[in-house]
C-alpha cells in the first residue's frame, strides 16, 4: 500500500557513516531491560504463580512460548522505528483515522484506570512493609508522585539506569525465591513438552498464559525508548535485536522463577492464594512461615520493585507515545526518531500532560469502588489493544512504507500471525466475559 503521510519511508536510513552497522555489546543494552521492567507486573508474576500452583510445570512451556512471541512483537516494533525514521504511531496514522481514534481512547480510558491500578499495586509491598506508617491509599497517592516527580524532572538516560537498578533487585529476589523452594528439574524439563492440563478449560487458561507473559501497551513503546537511547537509524539493528533478546531472557527468568514458587510452595503444599495483588501478599506470608521474616521481607523488596518498575515505566513510555499522538494530529511531519533522541519530547507540555492524567484523576478511584461500566470499557480496549498491535506492525512492516531489506520475512510474518491469532482469541474470550447484561 502506498505511503498517505508525507514523509517518505527513507526518512531514518541515512547514508554513510551514520547508517553503519553499529558493533553489538552487552554494554548498549538499555531499551530492552525497561520494556522487560515494565511488562512484568505484579500481575503477570500473580498470574505464573497461580499456575504453577494449579498445575505444577506443566505450562512451563507455555511461558517460554510467551516470551518468544514478545520478542518478535517487541523487534518489530524497534525494526519499524530504525527502519523508517518514523514512530510507531506516525505508521499508524498512515493506515487510517480509525487508528487515532482507537489510540485516543484507549489511552485516556486505560491510563486513568491503569494509574489507579499501579499505585496501588506498588503500595501493597510498602504498607506490608510498614504497616503502622499510613493507610494503602496514602501510599498509592505517595508512589503516583514520586513516579511522577521522577519522570518529569529526567531525562530518559537517567530514567534506564534507575530501572536497571530496579529490574537487578527484582532478578536477584526472583532467583533466590526460585532456589529457595528447591525445584525438581527433571520435572521442571518434563514442563517443556507442550502438554496441556486435564482440566476443564486448558486451552483458554494455557492461552492467557501465553499472553501475559509481560504483555502490554509497553510492546509499543519499545521503539520509543530506541530511539530516546539515541538509536535513530539501521546501523543499530544489530544491537537494538541483541537488546531485544536480553530483555525477554530477562522476563523469561522472572516467569519461570515464579512458576517454580508456584509449583515447588504452593502446588506441592495445595495451598491457593487470590488473583490479583493480594496473591503476592498472601505468598510473601507464606513466605515468612515457610523460611522466615527475611526471605518474606526480601520478597516484599522484590515485589515493591516490579510494581514501580511498571509504574515508572507507563509514566514515562506511555507519555511519549501520547505526545507523538498530539504532535502527529498537529501535523508534524519531520523524522520523529531524530525529535525523541533529542529528549524534546520529554519536556514537551503533551508528555507532561498526559503524566498528569495517570497520576492525580486516578487518585479518586484509590478511595472509591472503580466505576464498574469505566472497569468493563477498560478491559475490552486492553484485550484489543495486542491484536491490534500485531495486525498493524504485519500490515506496515509487509508494505511499501518500509523499506523493502528490513520488511518482514517468513519467520516474522509466522511469529506476528501466531500473536495476532493468539490476541484475537484472548481478546473475543475477554469480551466474551464481560457482564454485559449488567452494563446496560
Amino acid at each position: 500500500m502506498a505511503d498517505t503521510t508525507g514523509n517518505t519511508t527513507q526518512a531514518g536510513v541515512s547514508g554513510g557513516a551514520d547508517s553503519a552497522p553499529r558493533k553489538s555489546s552487552w554494554r548498549s543494552i538499555g531499551p530492552g531491560i525497561v520494556v522487560a521492567a515494565t511488562g512484568v507486573g505484579a500481575g503477570d508474576l500473580v498470574a505464573t504463580l497461580i499456575a504453577g500452583s494449579n498445575f505444577g510445570y506443566t505450562l512451563l512451556w507455555a511461558a517460554v512460548i510467551g516470551c518468544l512471541v514478545k520478542i518478535s512483537l517487541a523487534e518489530a516494533c524497534g525494526r519499524w522505528h530504525l527502519a523508517t525514521g518514523r514512530t510507531l504511531f506516525d505508521g499508524w496514522a498512515s493506515i487510517g483515522s480509525w487508528t487515532t481514534w482507537f489510540f485516543a481512547v484507549y489511552a485516556v480510558i486505560w491510563g486513568f484506570v491503569y494509574g489507579a491500578a499501579a499505585m496501588s499495586s506498588s503500595a501493597l509491598p510498602l504498607q506490608a512493609l510498614f504497616p503502622d506508617v499510613m493507610g494503602l491509599e496514602w501510599w498509592g497517592i505517595a508512589c503516583g508522585l514520586v513516579g511522577l516527580v521522577f519522570v518529569w524532572f529526567n531525562k530518559y538516560s537517567v530514567f534506564e539506569k534507575v530501572m536497571t537498578v530496579l529490574v537487578g533487585v527484582m532478578f536477584v529476589v526472583t532467583v533466590y525465591l526460585a532456589i529457595r523452594v528447591t525445584p525438581h528439574l527433571g520435572d521442571a524439563f518434563a514442563g517443556l513438552l507442550p502438554v496441556l492440563p486435564d482440566e476443564k478449560d486448558s486451552v483458554l487458561n494455557t492461552l492467557g498464559l501465553i499472553g501475559g507473559v509481560g504483555g502490554t501497551i509497553t510492546l509499543a513503546a519499545y521503539g520509543y525508548w530506541v530511539n530516546a537511547k539515541g538509536w535513530t537509524n539501521t546501523g543499530w539493528m544489530k544491537v537494538m535485536r541483541l537488546d531485544n533478546r536480553v530483555a525477554y531472557a530477562t522476563t523469561g527468568i522472572f516467569v519461570v522463577a515464579m512458576l517454580f514458587v508456584g509449583a515447588e510452595l504452593l502446588h506441592s503444599a495445595n495451598i491457593a492464594i487470590a488473583s490479583g495483588d493480594k496473591g503476592l501478599i498472601q505468598l510473601g506470608d507464606v513466605l515468612e512461615r515457610e523460611y522466615g521474616t527475611a526471605t518474606g521481607k526480601l520478597f516484599l523488596i522484590g515485589f515493591f520493585a516490579t510494581s514501580f518498575t511498571s509504574l515508572i515505566g507507563v509514566w514515562h513510555g506511555v507519555s511519549l507515545m501520547f505526545a507523538d499522538f498530539l504532535a502527529r494530529r498537529r501535523g508534524e511531519r519531520e523524522a520523529r526518531g531524530d525529535e525523541l533522541a533529542s529528549g524534546r519530547r520529554e519536556r514537551s507540555w503533551a508528555f507532561r500532560a498526559y503524566l498528569l492524567w495517570l497520576t492525580f484523576p486516578p487518585i479518586v478511584l484509590l478511595f472509591q469502588d472503580e466505576p464498574f461500566r469505566l472497569i468493563i470499557i477498560y478491559g475490552v480496549l486492553g484485550a484489543a489493544f495486542m491484536p491490534f498491535l500485531a495486525l498493524t506492525l504485519m500490515w506496515l512492516l509487509n508494505s511499501s512504507r518500509t523499506p523493502r531489506e528490513w520488511r518482514n520475512g517468513s519467520l516474522s510474518n509466522g511469529m506476528l500471525t501466531v500473536a495476532g491469532l493468539l490476541f484475537l482469541v484472548l481478546c473475543v474470550k475477554q469480551i466474551w466475559d464481560q457482564p454485559w447484561s449488567e452494563f446496560f
